[in-house]
């Protein structure tokens, strides 16, 4: 337990201070390549680390979902992480259930699936304490069972944050309903982890490609908007939010956001400081 509060407090402090958070992608039967860590080197944090546990790609099989985002999902073990870890002078890496998520109309479907997934991270983390942290994955849009496994994921199992899709069913992070997850999420000081998905009913132009290739980014785009049109990082200042792949267009969008206040009421100062008070990674 010592060594996973260790690392939440880590995390927590790189936030602070702007350590090295960067896009990725010790040991249980391998030793790993790494260095010792200092302190003038505690080595770099992988925030855009995704998993995909049996657990997960079984249960989905089931329902007839074996393919995300134009890709059948590839095999992925834990060792196979460590490697790329080590290739890239990654000490730790945040792992995270990404699209297409836990929700697929069905609320005890999501509900379960969150709890194993969450259980498994936590599995993670103890057979590699020095290597995996983890954000815990919600049943959302069920706001009462999100608080509960919230309650759960961070209290009990003690994951390192939660992970929220761009949007669930069409619902942006923004979205009042929401409200009721962040007060929890900030009562406990929590990091919330963006990462897009596709947009609702497929709603994007037919492309000869994946839907993550372009409609990434831009729901990611429509994500952060949400969260500044709301003002969730003021009202909710406990919550640190990273935002995946560079912020998709917002960061390019700050000077339009600083006019807001021209035509309409939002405070376009404000609309910039909540830009500046997100944290972003660098994958795309």
């Amino acid at each position: 337990m010592k060594r996973i509060i260790n690392r939440r407090n880590f995390l927590k402090y790189a936030l602070m201070f702007g350590l090295s958070l960067t896009p990725g992608v010790s040991k249980a039967t391998g030793e790993s390549e790494l260095p010792p860590k200092d302190r003038k080197n505690p080595g770099i944090i992988d925030v855009h680390h995704h998993i995909l546990p049996k657990v997960y790609t079984e249960t989905l099989s089931k329902i007839g979902i074996t393919r995300a985002n134009g890709a059948r999902f590839p095999h992925w073990d834990p060792q196979k992480s460590i490697k790329l870890m080590d290739r890239n002078g990654i000490r730790t890496a945040l792992t995270s259930i990404s699209s297409p998520g836990v929700y697929f109309g069905d609320t005890g479907f999501a509900i379960e699936l969150s709890r194993r997934c969450n259980e498994f991270s936590a599995d993670l983390i103890s057979q590699y304490p020095e290597r995996f942290g983890g954000f815990a994955v919600l049943p959302l849009p069920d706001t009462q069972a999100a608080a509960a496994e919230i309650a759960y994921a961070l209290d009990v199992l003690k994951l390192d944050g939660v992970v929220l899709l761009s949007n669930v069913e069409g619902k942006y992070p923004g979205d009042p309903q929401f409200d009721e997850v962040y007060a929890e999420l900030d009562r406990r000081k929590a990091v919330v982890y963006v990462h897009p998905t596709e947009p609702h009913d497929n709603r994007f132009p037919e492309m000869n490609l994946p839907p993550s290739f372009f409609e990434f980014p831009f729901d990611t785009t429509r994500a952060v908007a949400t969260l500044i049109g709301r003002d969730i990082p003021g009202r909710f200042p406990n919550i640190r939010f990273i935002i995946a792949h560079a912020g998709g267009t917002a960061p390019y969008l700050a000077w339009k956001m600083s006019l807001t206040a021209r035509i309409s009421s939002m405070d376009g100062s404000r609309a910039v400081s909540c830009l500046k008070q997100f944290y972003y990674d660098t994958a795309l």
